[in-house]
């Protein structure tokens, strides 16, 4: 099993630095950086970080090709690649309804969207020129003026049937957007789908289990830090996924409510314990290496450390690592 860590950047970009200098040293492999645009931009965020760093793979965990065209997206990553010195990755999905909705932005067809970004991505940065008419987005002749050194990695996030299946079919990795077993159980099935329709093998496929994390001995302090996250995560859960937790729908729509009205405080107070045990894992750290465990046997090859961490994010990591890596 293999670690990284997310990266929420409403935190100051010293802040992030002397974090992300802590989560190399430590022996984690990848920062993703959570991409929303009331958040400081993903992409300045990721350059200081990977001035700041030698080792530790970086990408936006996740963009989307709604705020910015699949071009825009392949020059930046191809940019940051050179400033990185090969260490760039990129996660990409269809973003948050909610975030998008503010801004006037329908999330049309979310699946083909990835898709077709996707594709337009990965041929640009192949040094490819790109003639394209899809159902969302089209290139007459774009290419980028210069190359990618290496190859940059492609995960999709999701925790949907057609968008895992996507990314098993077209990805060099998942980012499975859930935390409790039974979800990303389901989730590795749905990805297999896709692994088998491609003709793609399992074994050279990275299934990443992307937790919504918040460690911390006072197990009360952990879940409220963790509030926030599960409110939005609870908003926009498959109907599978709450109907087997025993989450309500009338349950949801309240937060849902909340959540469009702009009421974030009223929305983390809505949010019930079952809702946070089946969409975070809170509390001391034992009982994170305890679900690691349970991800290993499931096969999942590599842990995303989610926001918030913990109550105390730095002393959270430092927890986590000396649990979790050699």
């Amino acid at each position: 099993m293999k670690f990284g860590v997310e990266f929420v950047p409403y935190l100051k970009l010293d802040v992030l630095v002397k974090l992300a200098r802590l989560v190399e040293h430590l022996g984690f492999e990848q920062i993703w950086v959570c991409d929303h645009y009331h958040n400081r931009y993903v992409y300045p965020v990721l350059t200081q970080l990977a001035l700041e760093t030698r080792r530790v793979k970086l990408g936006p965990g996740v963009t989307n090709p709604y705020l910015v065209h699949p071009t825009v997206t392949a020059a930046a990553i191809a940019t940051l690649n050179e400033i990185s010195r090969g260490r760039m990755l990129l996660g990409i999905s269809a973003g948050d309804p909610f975030f998008l909705a503010t801004v006037g932005v329908e999330r049309r067809k979310p699946v083909a969207a990835v898709r077709e970004a996707t594709h337009i991505i990965r041929e640009l940065l192949a040094g490819n020129r790109v003639s394209f008419t899809g159902e969302l987005f089209s290139c007459r002749g774009a290419g980028l003026r210069f190359k990618p050194a290496d190859k940059i990695p492609i995960y999709i996030g999701g925790r949907r049937r057609r968008m895992l299946e996507l990314a098993g079919s077209v990805a060099d990795g998942a980012l499975i957007n859930a935390s409790h077993p039974d979800d990303i159980q389901e989730s590795i099935e749905y990805i297999e789908r896709g692994l088998r329709a491609s003709g793609r093998k399992l074994e050279a496929f990275d299934l990443v289990a992307y937790l919504a994390v918040s460690i911390g001995r006072d197990a009360r302090k952990a879940k409220n830090a963790a509030r926030g996250v599960v409110a939005f995560i609870t908003s926009s859960a498959p109907r599978a996924s709450l109907k087997h937790h025993g989450i309500g729908a009338e349950e949801v729509e309240s937060i849902r409510r909340l959540l469009r009205a702009g009421e974030l405080k009223k929305a983390r107070a809505a949010v019930t314990e079952r809702m946070t045990d089946a969409f975070s894992v809170c509390g001391p750290v034992e009982k994170l290496t305890a679900r690691i465990e349970e991800l290993k046997h499931l096969g999942v090859t590599r842990t995303v450390i989610g926001s918030p961490m913990g109550p105390e994010p730095t002393k959270a990591v430092r927890s986590i690592a000396k649990a979790l890596l050699p």
